[in-house]
């Protein structure tokens, strides 16, 4: 008892950057597929994500993301943990059920100033429709998944409604 309180104590001072799983990298070679994390958040919802350029980039978590523009890399160095979508990137929905699943960028919601990705349409609307249950059930699900393997593509099981738009 004595020992798992240590840990848990230990655990807890640790920077949380210490703890992150992998980043979910898809071919492109860069996180969310290229997209610049920055500027979901000053989109509209719906709207399609900007993409990076691949000369504009920072590193975080392990992995490449690119910008559209130096002052979103510099928004982002300054608290990159504020921009990256969570759940290391992968499939908001599939954390929640269990799975590190990959995501697909322009399936993107920001909650309570988060960045939520999700594989494909259905599945982001099933997330946006209960964003409570999925959000909790997700934060519950993490602590087990953070330091799993990033997922790989494809998953074929998860995509019955067609491929990821890429």
């Amino acid at each position: 008892m004595i020992r798992r309180l240590a840990l848990a104590t230990v655990l807890t001072l640790l920077p949380a950057g210490v703890l992150a799983g992998p980043q979910y990298v898809d071919t492109t070679g860069f996180a969310v597929s290229g997209h610049d994390v920055v500027a979901y958040f000053d989109l509209a919802p719906g709207s399609d994500p900007v993409r990076g350029h691949a000369d504009i980039t920072a590193e975080h978590n392990g992995a490449t993301f690119a910008f559209a523009s130096a002052a979103n890399r510099d928004r982002f160095l300054a608290d990159p943990d504020r921009y990256a979508p969570q759940y290391d990137g992968h499939c908001a929905y599939g954390v929640a059920g269990g799975y590190k699943v990959p995501a697909n960028p322009t399936n993107w919601h920001i909650e309570n100033g988060k960045l939520f990705l999700n594989i494909n349409d259905r599945i982001a609307r099933r997330w946006v429709a209960e964003i409570p249950k999925y959000e909790s059930q997700a934060a519950s699900e993490w602590p087990a998944l953070e330091t799993a393997p990033a997922s790989s593509d494809p998953v074929p099981w998860f995509r019955a409604d067609g491929p990821v738009q890429d």
